[in-house]
């Protein structure tokens, strides 16, 4: 059932939360021991907290639009009375004292959190999802390719039917890779559409990271999308940059312009990518958008090269430090990333640069947008790709980053994108991402559930070898 139908048949009487979370719990200790996707499962507390949702109920009280609804929460992102661990021994004891702003706004909402899920440590040692702590989840297409990340346990959580909703955040691509990777639908919301605490103790990140992460939800379907991005948009006096905008804005013009790209930047596209584009374009078409394929993207290639020039430029100085965080190998994929981006510590004139060419670039798309209010484009240019390639040598860590180059680029910018399946070739899934002007999120929805409706939902699936 999708996280709705759950949440109708709890609200209607016809099963209980208690019932609903059980089942979950019965699917964790099935498939998780081959999917390796939830890491600590709150089976006593998400017990108590669906029959909370049944008293409520029961009392005649309104219990929520995602009443009993199971969802996971990245190992990031802060569960009350539990360890965020961040994957890293360093942090295993780490206890919240409180939720983290989604996380409160879900179980506002009658959602239940059921486990926390899997993530690359730190969220620094790569892009698939193995952490020092929990090791590697598998994707549950199949092992010989990696779930993405770095929400892959959620991503893998989802489509095997461990939970109907997973909360992940993205600042490059982290919800839609692993989303596209497992074959179900992710959110990446426009910056400061929904309220995030991203302290790693008690001191705020610098400017990249402040702007650059942001949560988002994924699940099977994308009507479980609209239902997550209602519970989570708004306000919250915890985080500053969090924005009363309207969860759904004034009417564009009919027929919607959709701009198509499917090679963003001309570097090259797996042809399985490509017709998958495609595909979804003439999904789009036939629901009554027109669809014009364009040349490109604005300022790409310049997008990313600003995007590393901040992003290290901020890390450099924690940089020996942080090192030691990341157990065995796990400072590969950031010193690959330095060695990459050629990183120099920035001086002040120099970071000051950066920001200005961050704002010239959002201006370029802004504009683009104002043209074409959605942008149809691959969320990674090539298949699914094997566990850890990203960290073998420099050849395959370029070669990932370069897949993802316009999961990085719409991050910086700040737009928002939602990630849709489009169907399974030879065992593997494939999708396309939707991007929006900013917080027309509505729009990206609206889109991707047209392409929905052409291709079906692929999950959830039983674990494969």
């Amino acid at each position: 059932m999708s996280a709705g139908a759950q949440a109708a048949a709890v609200r209607s009487g016809e099963v209980t939360a208690v019932e609903v979370v059980e089942r979950h719990l019965e699917r964790i200790a099935e498939v998780n021991p081959a999917v390796n996707a939830v890491t600590q499962v709150f089976a006593d507390r998400a017990r108590a907290d669906a029959a909370e949702v049944d008293r409520r109920r029961a009392a005649g009280e309104d219990p929520g639009p995602l009443a009993g609804v199971p969802f996971t929460v990245k190992e990031t992102t802060a569960v009350e009375g539990v360890p965020t661990t961040y994957g890293a021994e360093r942090f295993r004891h780490n206890v919240a004292h409180s939720d983290a702003p989604p996380v409160a706004r879900l179980r506002a909402a009658g959602a239940v959190p059921i486990g926390h899920s899997n993530m690359p440590t730190l969220v620094l040692a790569g892009v698939h999802t193995r952490s020092e702590l929990y090791g590697d989840t598998h994707n549950p297409w199949t092992k010989a390719v990696t779930p993405g990340g770095t929400s892959g346990g959620d991503g893998a959580a989802v489509a095997s039917g461990m939970a109907a909703i997973g909360l992940g955040n993205d600042s490059g691509g982290s919800v839609r890779i692993p989303a596209s990777f497992c074959g179900v639908a992710g959110l990446k919301p426009t910056y400061g559409r929904f309220p995030a605490d991203h302290r790693l103790g008690p001191d705020d990140p610098a400017l990249a990271t402040q702007v650059l992460v942001v949560d988002g939800p994924l699940a099977r379907t994308v009507g479980d999308l609209r239902l997550a991005y209602e519970a989570l948009a708004g306000t919250d006096p915890r985080d500053p940059r969090a924005v009363p905008v309207p969860l759904y804005g004034e009417p564009v013009p009919r027929p919607l312009k959709v701009a198509m790209v499917t090679d963003p930047g001309g570097k090259g596209v797996h042809p399985q990518v490509r017709k998958a584009v495609e595909d979804a374009a003439d999904a789009l078409r036939d629901a009554g958008h027109e669809v014009c394929e364009v040349p490109d993207v604005p300022r790409l290639e310049e997008a990313l090269e600003v995007y590393g020039r901040m992003t290290m430029a901020e890390f450099a100085p924690t940089w020996p430090v942080v090192r030691t965080l990341l157990g065995e190998e796990g400072h590969r994929y950031i010193e690959m990333s330095m060695k990459e981006r050629n990183a120099v510590p920035a001086d002040v004139p120099e970071y000051l640069r950066l920001t200005s060419a961050r704002l010239g670039i959002r201006r370029a798309w802004a504009e683009f947008l104002d043209s074409y209010p959605l942008l149809l484009a691959p969320v990674f240019t090539e298949p699914p790709f094997e566990p850890g390639l990203e960290v073998r040598d420099q050849e395959g860590h370029a070669r990932v980053h370069r897949a993802m180059r316009l999961c990085t680029a719409t991050s910086f910018v700040g737009v928002p994108a939602v990630a849709v399946p489009t169907g399974v070739v030879q065992g593997l899934p494939y999708g396309v991402q939707l991007i929006g002007r900013a917080y027309r999120e509505d729009l990206c929805l609206e889109a991707a559930e047209a392409v929905e409706r052409r291709f079906g939902v692929f999950t959830p699936i039983d674990p494969r070898p």
